[in-house]
């Protein structure tokens, strides 16, 4: 059967409008962090809005504006969770992942491959697309909370402050 009845299809057209509104709204309001980069706790938000939406659009169960609270209930508590995380100490540890080194001044640290289940050769796909060919020539490869490879080349390394907040530095020289 192709539909049950023109009042579900009719439902579904008129919530699904409204709950999509609501959602671009909420979306707009919480700023661009709700769909930044995302980490693992910014992928759980992600898709329960996108669950949320789902089950407000084909659940005759649910109304709009159960699902309406739902959506900004879910946006809410990112927000706060973001608040919570970057200004109290150690909030952000306990949400996210740190970024940890995968390879410091041309070396593989392999202890932290497996520990982060990334392949070297993933690792030198990173490499490669930053242009560079000779590993000698990289000072960091991190992964990153959002799980992205960052490539730092030896020649702009600098001080190295911003590796400050990364899991295993001097990894390679204690292997």
């Amino acid at each position: 059967m192709w539909f049950d009845t023109l009042e579900e299809i009719i439902r579904i057209i008129v919530v699904g409008t409204a709950a999509y509104v609501d959602l671009i709204l909420v979306l707009r309001i919480s700023g661009k962090r709700t769909l930044a980069k995302l980490n693992a706790f910014d992928f759980v938000v992600t898709v329960a809005l996108g669950s949320t939406l789902a089950t407000i659009v084909l659940s005759g169960d649910v109304s709009w504006a159960e699902g309406a609270t739902a959506l900004v209930l879910l946006a809410a508590l990112q927000f706060i969770a973001a608040f919570v995380s970057s200004r109290i100490p150690g909030a952000r540890d306990a949400l996210t992942a740190a970024p940890t080194l995968l390879l410091e001044d041309g070396a593989i640290v392999e202890p932290a491959l497996r520990a982060q289940r990334v392949s070297r050769a993933e690792v030198m796909q990173a490499v490669r697309s930053t242009g560079l060919g000779d590993l000698s020539r990289v000072a960091a490869v991190v992964l990153e909370t959002n799980g992205s490879l960052s490539v730092i080349p030896a020649d702009a390394r600098g001080d190295g402050s911003s590796l400050a907040d990364v899991r295993g530095r001097g990894a390679a020289e204690d292997a």
